[in-house]
């Protein structure tokens, strides 16, 4: 069977294909690095960087249900900083 179709039809929605957020990414990167750099100046201490990523990671699940993010958001906001307080927890030793 045929499918018949005129302009006044809406089109088929198509799956958006996301691709990375470069800015993201960028701030994300610049974070860490900056983490690691006051560390390894001693401006703040290893135990303290962790907490305050800790803190962050606290934050975003209080506040995801404000923003409107759905849970593969939030899922993939709370690795992303999980990844980082994992990486400086290996410092720890």
């Amino acid at each position: 069977m045929t499918e018949i179709t005129n302009d006044n039809d809406l089109p088929r929605a198509v799956p958006r294909f996301e691709r990375p957020d470069a800015h993201g990414q960028a701030a994300m990167l610049l974070v860490e690095s900056m983490i690691h750099g006051l560390i390894a100046r001693s401006v703040i201490k290893l135990e303290d960087a962790v907490d305050m990523v800790t803190v962050a990671i606290d934050v975003k699940m209080e506040i995801a249900a404000d923003l409107g993010d759905s849970h593969d958001t939030m899922d993939k906001s709370l690795g992303l900083l999980s990844a980082i307080r994992d990486s400086l927890s290996n410092d720890l030793g």
